[in-house]
């Protein structure tokens, strides 16, 4: 490894740091009482270091989410580039969903902090850049329900509608994990989960 291989993979290396412990500390305190200070401390960093990566901790927490929503995204691109069906591509894609809601849940837990508290943490362009990521993925669904249309699979009229149905549907359910045992009965969740998905799917059918 070279000397400008080496920096770089330092540099990727400390920023690491930082957003791990900028994610601990958001679980344990809660957004509002994370500072760059308290970052630093977590990191084992210096101040400087902290805004020598990052302007201020709501780049940090940007920088967080898109990294589990690109994750994502990548993960959700590759099944719409299948041969599968287009039916297939949707039971597919809620599979992937609830495969990363268990598999990565630090960058879930992340994504779904944001998208379930009411208050508004970033300035309109950080929080339009979020939301463009988060949108693309809406996309990849809407696309696959309008190409399902035209081609007579499916008879959905407003694609747009229920992708956004279709992946709050999918959310939705991966929190009922821990009702298990309780509200659901003893149920296996992934079976209420692939049954949701198959029903969805049917409606535009």
């Amino acid at each position: 490894m070279g000397v400008k291989e080496r920096k770089a993979l330092e540099r990727q290396n400390r920023k690491n740091q930082i957003l791990d412990a900028a994610r601990k500390l958001l679980f344990s305190s809660g957004i509002d009482s994370v500072s760059i200070n308290k970052i630093s401390k977590q990191a084992e960093l210096g101040v400087g270091t902290i805004y020598f990566y990052f302007k201020n901790k709501e780049q940090i927490f940007t920088a967080l989410q898109e990294e589990g929503l690109t994750l994502l995204y990548s993960i959700i691109f590759k099944i719409s580039e299948t041969k599968a069906p287009h039916e297939e591509k949707l039971r597919q894609i809620a599979l992937s969903y609830y495969n990363f809601s268990q598999e990565h849940k630090n960058y879930f837990d992340l994504i779904n902090y944001f998208l379930t508290t009411p208050k508004v943490f970033f300035e309109p362009d950080l929080k339009n850049q979020i939301d463009m990521s988060g949108n693309k993925i809406l996309l990849i669904i809407q696309n696959i329900v309008a190409e399902g249309s035209e081609q007579k699979v499916f008879k959905e009229k407003d694609p747009q509608k229920f992708s956004i149905l279709f992946w709050g549907a999918l959310h939705g359910l991966t929190h009922f994990k821990k009702f298990e045992k309780t509200i659901l009965g003893n149920q296996n969740l992934e079976e209420i989960y692939e049954f949701s998905v198959q029903r969805l799917i049917y409606s535009i059918k």
